[in-house]
């Protein structure tokens, strides 16, 4: 049977047996349609209760038997949220989720409930996010390290250009011991999630460092209704478990959350993941009106099956094998947040601060044996860090002009992250050398404002700036003794007993500092109905750079021919985006929502991946052009498709000399004939961009009874290095979900991850490695007799280097309500999922 074919049966029996399940003779309340302005009615207390809401989803209508109004605020007043909640079964008992935004100033924002999010299922907790159109998620590392991100032609490696928050405070880490903006996702729990803010682009004022591509702002659940419990076991040594409820104490409300999980994988080296997280909240009153105190904790460590050359598998390798089985990590994270706020009719105060401690050591080995081929090229990366902070923001309510609603809004952000960073060589994890070892503090204020104002009913406008202040110092902490060894051999006067060392620390250590003014400003248009909305943006955005490369006088891994220091130009700290678009948001048809927004960004400098180093260098800037459509139809209360796809063209600016240069030394004789040259001209193509995302998603079931639903995501191919010639390939998988919810609050489900056993990588690079098996790597150590130089031994066998995609797996889920009380537990009919109700009747 073919693959469609396959599909249409399943979707088929699917649907019957929904219809089955549930009797239809029971009335089901109108479907919440989500993405526009319309008005709820509902009654409850024997009065008549009507909400407008600004939706940027559908929800399943829930069976009119089976609906409970619980009007609990959760909402974030500073951000417009309405005071009414939404409930959702996603997690077999009902959450209360908050609405969305009244108004959204951008035809690319969305936002999802926590409901929505946990709809999908996710391999990992970083895909979660994969509800953002255009985003896609994947890992090439072992399941304790930062996620790969891509969004709008932007390969955001683990985070540069994406600016991710969870309650308020920043994940993104700032000059970082594994690359620039390395923004670790593994703790976040998505059955926690209240909701999911997505902003694309540079255009609130809130939005600052990282946010040249967007910003996804998270925010854990205040308290549920109910507790709960759900265990997981699955394929490959995974397995969960996971719970969360809510007490009354001390004239507020706890809330707390855990899960412990471990997974091995299909590797032959097994991951050994074992990670234990915890979430623990105090709050009172209400969002918008309120205070909270939250407190996390978060340990993970594992094994990494890291990218390998393509040609290894072409000889025999395992798609599963490992090219040095002591790679992984581990990593902690301990934080303390508070928030306040306050609402009136005349103004919303909201005052947050955070302070966060969290280690990482990582191990990885990309190029095997192209710098040291004795040893091998693992080295070990490590960050120490303590970052606090805080933002304040007041908001003034008048009306411009006697009739003109007008909102002032100023705003104060900080952070000061106090650092000890690294990178040293290492073989089984003993490191043997210190390439970097430093003292970094780091610091930055902002000081923003906005004005809002409603000129008319069909027209609104924002207009505003920040301003960001950034400095700190560098101190090198690199002994002489452990700089790396560089013995001469072969020179006139060579002593083995005093070896040439590397030896930068000190002259790489200094202070700097830097600011930057970005304006923001959008018009939303409503000239012909409530049903169609135009939408112009334009802002200024900016990504901080590694706090070392402004420092940095000499290379800190490289020599030059004299076996002299290498002089590097020092860079900025701060590197500006400029970014617009157009857009649209409409409902014209009946039950279908959808956008479509054109963007345009300019950066004038990129963080660009390097295999050799592991780490991320500055490039020139770089333009992208782009479109982004987003469906979502609901035609049946228990049916809905979803259909998003975003296509960018990006490319660099300007002229790489240094390629061109090593483009030369490789066309001599001696490098020619090893072909490096035809992946190495210098070109324009942005390397790792992706120019096509697109994700389908097929919903299927009511608030109780059987559901289901199916994701596909597709990547397109990539371009790996600047003149095209090396390719990544297309990427596309299907995972799908089948379950029963109980209307007493417990759930089954399976879930079926890559279902029809996609052999692409989940990650790939085009760069130079060395494995024995190379001839040139022969070659290059003189084990054969075959012409060579030094740029194309240092260059190393070009190719794509890939990590594939996961076998597919699968993981069965049982879980429900998480009550201590006997007297109000209540139990569950295991036959009623086989019971057939005669739907015509």
């Amino acid at each position: 049977m073919s693959l469609n074919g396959s599909l249409r049966v399943s979707a088929v029996a699917l649907i019957a047996a929904l219809a089955a399940s549930d009797a239809s003779a029971q009335t089901k309340l109108p479907t919440i349609t989500v993405g526009h302005v319309h008005a709820v009615t509902h009654s409850h207390g024997g009065k008549t209760h009507t909400h407008t809401l600004y939706h940027t989803h559908v929800i399943p209508a829930p069976r009119a038997a089976d609906r409970v109004v619980v009007p609990v605020v959760v909402a974030d007043a500073n951000d417009g949220f309405d005071s009414s909640a939404q409930q959702n079964t996603a997690l077999g008992p009902r959450i209360d989720y908050p609405a969305p935004p009244k108004e959204m100033p951008s035809s690319s924002e969305r936002f999802f409930t926590g409901g929505q999010v946990n709809t999908i299922p996710s391999f990992r907790p970083g895909e979660a996010l994969e509800v953002v159109p255009g985003l896609a998620v994947t890992q090439h590392s072992g399941e304790g390290k930062a996620n790969q991100y891509y969004l709008r032609g932007f390969d955001l490696d683990h985070g540069t250009d994406l600016a991710l928050y969870l309650d308020a405070m920043p994940l993104n880490m700032r000059t970082h011991g594994h690359g620039q903006g390395y923004s670790d996702a593994n703790f976040v729990i998505p059955e926690m999630l209240a909701y999911v803010d997505a902003r694309k682009g540079p255009y609130n004022v809130e939005d600052g460092d990282f946010s040249n591509a967007g910003t996804i702002r998270m925010q854990y659940l205040r308290k549920v209704p109910q507790g709960v419990f759900s265990t997981t076991g699955g394929a490959f040594g995974y397995g969960r478990v996971f719970g969360m409820k809510s007490w009354e104490f001390a004239g507020g409300d706890i809330f707390g959350g855990g899960e412990m999980s471990t997974y091995d994988g299909p590797w032959i080296v097994p991951n050994q993941a074992r990670k234990i997280n915890g979430v623990l909240r105090w709050s009172t009153g209400e969002e918008n009106n309120g205070a909270s105190i939250t407190g996390m904790a978060y340990a993970n460590r594992w094994n990494s099956t890291d990218q390998v050359p393509l040609r290894a598998f072409d000889l025999g390798f395992s798609r599963w094998g490992s090219l040095n089985a002591s790679d992984g990590g581990d990593t902690t994270r301990f934080s303390l947040s508070g928030r306040w706020a306050q609402e009136t009719a005349r103004y919303r105060t909201k005052v947050e601060a955070f302070a966060m401690h969290s280690t990482l050591n990582l191990f990885n080995d990309f190029t095997y044996f192209l710098a040291n081929p004795v040893l091998g090229d693992q080295f070990r990366q490590f960050d120490r860090r303590t970052m606090i902070g805080g933002n304040a923001y007041h908001t003034l309510k008048f009306n411009l002009l006697d009739d003109k609603e007008s909102e002032l809004k100023f705003g104060f952000q900080s952070r000061y992250d106090d650092i000890r960073i690294g990178l040293q060589d290492s073989v089984q994890r003993l490191p043997y050398d210190t390439i970097r070892n430093d003292h970094v503090g780091e610091g930055s204020i902002a000081l923003l404002t906005d004005f809002k104002t409603r000129w008319t009913p069909w027209l609104k406008t924002i207009v505003g700036a920040r301003w960001d202040y950034y400095w700190g110092s560098n101190q090198g902490l690199q002994a002489y003794w452990d700089s790396p060894l560089i013995p001469a051999f072969g020179q006139p006067g060579f002593d083995p007993t005093n070896p040439f060392r590397l030896w930068t620390g000190p002259a790489n250590s200094g202070a700097s500092s830097a600011q930057l003014l970005s304006p923001k400003a959008s018009v939303i248009l409503n000239p012909f109905d409530d049903k169609t909305d135009f939408y112009l943006n334009f802002g200024r955005g900016f990504h901080s750079n590694d706090f070392r490369a402004t420092t940095q006088r000499f290379a800190a891994n490289e020599i030059g021919d004299d076996l002299g220091y290498v002089r590097v130009p020092k860079n900025g700290l701060l590197s500006p985006s400029t970014g617009a678009e157009v857009g649209v948001k409409t409902r014209a048809i009946d039950k279908l929502e959808s956008a479509a927004t054109l963007f345009f960004i300019q950066t004038a400098q990129e963080n660009i991946f390097e295999g050799d180093s592991g780490n991320t260098v500055i490039a020139r800037g770089a333009n992208r052009i782009g479109v982004e459509l987003s469906n979502h139809y609901r035609p049946l209360s228990w049916l809905a498709f979803e259909g998003d796809v975003t296509a960018t063209h990006a490319r660099f600016r300007g002229f790489d000399r240094d390629q061109a240069a090593l483009f030369t030394d490789l066309l001599q004789p001696g490098a020619f004939e090893w072909g490096a040259w035809q992946s190495n001209a210098p070109g324009n193509y942005l390397v790792n961009a992706t120019p096509i995302v697109a994700t389908g998603v097929l919903e299927l079931g009511e608030a109780t009874g059987w559901f289901a639903n199916f994701k596909y995501r597709y990547i397109a191919p990539r371009a790996l290095t600047q003149d095209g010639f090396l390719k990544s390939p297309a990427i596309g998988t299907v995972n799908g979900r089948l379950g029963y919810r109980w209307k007493e609050g417990w759930k089954l489900q399976l879930d079926v991850f890559n279902m029809f056993n996609s052999r692409s990588m989940q990650i790939a690079y085009g760069y130079g490695s060395m494995l024995p098996t190379d001839p040139l790597f022969q070659a290059c150590i003189g084990a054969i007799s075959a012409p060579t130089t030094d740029a194309v031994c240092s260059t190393g066998q070009m190719g794509v280097v890939g990590h594939p995609i996961e076998k597919p797996s699968w993981r069965l889920t049982f879980g429900g309500p998480l009550d201590f009380n006997p007297a109000t537990t209540k139990g569950l009919d295991l036959t009623e999922p086989f019971q057939l109700v005669k739907f015509w009747e």
